[in-house]
């Protein structure tokens, strides 16, 4: 099974180039001209072991928020069309990660059925120059891209670096275990037949 995928989006904002390896080794090539993204998105390939490689630029010069969202976009792009048929993966996937004072607990069901929960204690912080809100942006342009359903959940968390750190890598390691293929499973993951 072919567990790889390109997308490329272009847009009057943005110029994507993304490349998914589901079954990697955590190599991540990142671009986006948003440092922390950059940074988030490095730890999400290598927790999760997916090789990941990005190329984006965008307007940047008005803010991160289109170059953000598009790559989230594209990168659920890139796991619905690395995942194909959807056929023998576990379907759900969780994990809970600390950083440092931070606790972030993501939880993953690949069905198709695309939705964002996301309850977490920042507000307007920055990173740098770097909009927290906008992790909220990225997490529902992927979901809705990727058709995951996908909660996010911060427990705790004062220092905004580690808890967005804190939902990226555990972000990556809930689709590495939802993504993950068993043998057991003999088709969908699914009593109706059909993940939709």
């Amino acid at each position: 099974m072919n567990r790889e995928s390109q997308v490329e989006r272009t847009t009057k904002e943005t110029r994507i180039k993304l490349s998914l390896r589901l079954s990697g080794e955590g190599s991540g090539k990142i671009g986006t001209g948003v440092p922390f993204l950059d940074h988030m998105l490095t730890l999400f390939s290598r927790h999760g072991l997916f090789d990941l490689t990005i190329a984006a630029k965008g307007d940047v010069k008005v803010d991160f928020h289109h170059v953000v969202e598009d790559v989230g976009i594209c990168l659920g792009e890139a796991f619905r069309r690395a995942l194909g048929d959807m056929k023998g993966i576990r379907r759900y996937g969780h994990a809970v990660v600390p950083m440092i004072e931070a606790l972030a607990a993501v939880t993953v069901d690949v069905s198709a059925r695309p939705h964002l929960v996301y309850n977490s204690p920042l507000g307007n912080e920055k990173v740098g120059t770097f909009d927290v809100e906008l992790v909220e942006e990225f997490l529902r342009a992927f979901a809705q891209s990727s058709g995951v359903c996908l909660h996010v959940n911060v427990a705790y968390g004062s220092n905004a670096h580690h808890t967005v750190e804190a939902v990226f890598k555990a972000l990556g390691r809930a689709m590495s275990a939802a993504v993950d293929l068993d043998p057991r499973v003999k088709g969908v993951p699914s009593t109706k037949g059909v993940l939709a």
